[in-house]
């Protein structure tokens, strides 16, 4: 079974949100389109405590500064998705009424949870793997945000697993911290087995 797996199409990623993604709201239209065509369509959610780890406020430092954080080299974001908020809710115009199934993460303070299968540190997984297993699912075609974290190691994690992952390029929209970011993401989903295809080929 094919099944469309849409990531963090939140409020806070898209324009106006608090760690906005250049034309994040652009995407949603077409992922409208496109749920109907699936048998099965799931959703993540980045869905953090206040006191999250990789909030820079938290540590009284700046948005893209570098710290370690339980461990692991972690980036430091605006406070943002924090649970409950309108920031952490889906974007209106997301047709959330075709969505089966939404696995939340980044629930534990101490790690960062950019994949929609497991946290940073894969200490912990969110059972989406198990859900789609459940549900006979082979082949994973991914959109959402950003291109160049949560939509790359969602599909990273997804080759991994076994699953035949497409990436639905027009359907996806990267933070580009660094000039570069968005390009080099592509060539490692690429070079991991990840079929970059455009949504009009589905």
């Amino acid at each position: 079974m094919k099944a469309l797996l849409v990531i963090d199409v939140q409020n806070d990623f898209c324009p106006g949100g608090s760690l906005a993604v250049r034309e994040g709201d652009q995407i949603v239209s077409g992922i409208n389109r496109l749920m109907p065509q699936f048998d099965l369509v799931v959703a993540s959610q980045d869905w953090h405590p206040e006191n999250h780890g990789s909030f820079a406020v938290n540590h009284e430092k700046t948005p893209g500064e570098v710290i370690e954080l339980n461990g692991l080299t972690q980036i430091l974001w605006p406070k943002h998705c924090v649970q409950g908020s309108a920031g952490a809710e889906f974007h209106a115009d997301l047709n959330t009424d075709e969505i089966d199934a939404v696995f939340t993460k980044g629930e534990n303070p101490l790690i960062d949870s950019y994949s929609a299968f497991y946290d940073n540190g894969r200490l912990s997984k969110t059972g989406l793997d198990d859900y789609l297993k459940s549900k006979h699912v082979t082949e994973l075609f991914l959109c959402g945000l950003a291109t160049d974290y949560c939509v790359k190691f969602t599909a990273l994690d997804a080759v991994g697993l076994g699953y035949k992952t497409s990436l639905l390029l027009d359907l996806c929209r990267g933070v580009e911290l660094n000039a570069g970011d968005i390009k080099n993401a592509l060539e490692e989903m690429n070079t991991a087995g990840v079929e970059i295809v455009e949504s009009t080929e589905i």
